[in-house]
């Protein structure tokens, strides 16, 4: 069991998700649940709860594929990697310079 006490080296317990595990059980969730096709993670951040990850995925598949609606969802996670919460926060055309909101 590691000792140290620099709070940048997370995780320190051998239960808890390194990074790239909370990473991929957040895309994994993300799938599971809304049965879309992830891009991958565009974010991940440790909380003192566990990890936020922010997931891309393609919600609705168009042609040509720059006309395809894109959603990014934000994965919480606790330490252990169990699902908390997720939700949609944006939703909008491949491409989208400005990250337009809920684009329909």
């Amino acid at each position: 069991m590691a000792t140290s006490k620099d709070s940048s080296k997370a995780p320190v317990d051998d239960n808890e998700l390194t990074t790239p595990a909370a990473v991929r059980r957040a895309v994994e969730y993300i799938a599971t649940f809304t049965g879309k096709q992830p891009i991958g993670a565009t974010s991940v951040e440790p909380t003192e709860s566990g990890w936020l990850v922010g997931v891309e995925i393609i919600e609705e598949s168009r042609i040509p594929s720059t006309s395809d609606m894109l959603a990014l969802y934000e994965v919480e996670l606790d330490l252990g990697g169990e699902l908390l919460a997720y939700r949609r926060t944006q939703r909008y055309r491949r491409g989208q310079s400005d990250g337009g909101k809920d684009a329909s």
